[in-house]
């Protein structure tokens, strides 16, 4: 059985590059932790809250609250399922653009 490749849309939710690295970021994993995200792009609290919160409000991401084991609680970001279709098809319209800007037919 093959693997079926995501239908290609570009998404201008996605595309912001704050937004592009958080969905890359996300994808491979099932969440990961806010302080984690910030550090990795290099921005402040106020900027990934206000990016994410983009993604969260089209119904891309979540977060979540956990515990940590000093107590204090810990916020976790995810995508969601349509958020990860959302962004393999984002990134299924960028190779097809890439393959149209080298002269290849798209794969």
């Amino acid at each position: 059985m093959t693997a079926r490749r995501a239908t290609a849309r570009f998404d201008e939710i996605i595309h912001a590059p704050h937004r592009l690295r958080i969905c890359a970021l996300l994808a491979p994993v099932e969440s990961m932790e806010f302080g984690t995200v910030r550090d990795e792009l290099g921005v402040a609290d106020s900027v990934l809250s206000k990016q994410f919160k983009v993604l969260a409000d089209a119904g891309y991401a979540t977060t979540s609250k956990a515990a940590a084991a000093t107590g204090r609680a810990r916020t976790w970001l995810a995508l969601t399922r349509d958020g990860r279709r959302a962004f393999a098809g984002h990134l299924e319209a960028l190779r097809e653009l890439a393959a149209a800007a080298e002269g290849r037919p798209p794969a």
